[in-house]
């Protein structure tokens, strides 16, 4: 069995669920990595720097706030690291981090309500009909896409699993 990393009180699932998270980010991200550099995955009709810059922020930046959900299950969502300027050593609030998980959970439930709506419906411009030329690149797009379906639920349970378990032991120094 492999092992998590993860704090000592921290329940099983809620170490697999998060540990989960920049896993099923990973796949969206290296679909637009493939676009940006120009692999047959979709169709672009004029693509520019800044649509690449764009992509590749976005891919980033997504990695990123997965891999915050992390810090629910890990010594650094209770205690900022040392190296932090001003913040270095003092407690996380478990009432502030719950919160902005929580908030982030939400939005990103929405944007996928959103997204599918107009995968969907097909009337944005972006949207897979109007992106994929063959039935490959339509089933490459879904499998890469899919996955950032789990995102929003697997987020809010490892931030409820979170807050019970700040609520119930006093933060470590």
């Amino acid at each position: 069995m492999m092992k998590l990393k993860a704090l000592p009180d921290v329940p099983r699932w809620a170490a697999v669920a998060a540990h989960a998270v920049p896993l099923v980010v990973l796949p969206s991200g290296l679909w637009r990595i493939a676009l940006t550099f120009r692999a047959p995955v979709a169709r672009v009709d004029d693509p520019t720097i800044g649509l690449a810059v764009y992509q590749l922020g976005l891919t980033v930046l997504a990695e990123l706030l997965a891999f915050l959900t992390l810090g629910l299950v890990r010594e650094w969502g209770e205690v900022f690291p040392r190296r932090l300027p001003f913040l270095g050593g003092r407690p996380v609030s478990a009432r502030g981090a719950t919160f902005a998980a929580l908030a982030g959970a939400f939005g990103l439930a929405a944007l996928t309500c959103w997204f599918t709506y107009v995968a969907f419906a097909g009337f944005a411009p972006y949207s897979p009909t109007h992106l994929t030329e063959s039935t490959l690149q339509k089933t490459l797009f879904l499998v890469c896409y899919l996955p950032l379906v789990a995102w929003a639920p697997l987020l809010t349970a490892v931030a409820i699993a979170y807050h019970r378990r700040r609520r119930l032991t006093p933060t470590r120094p």
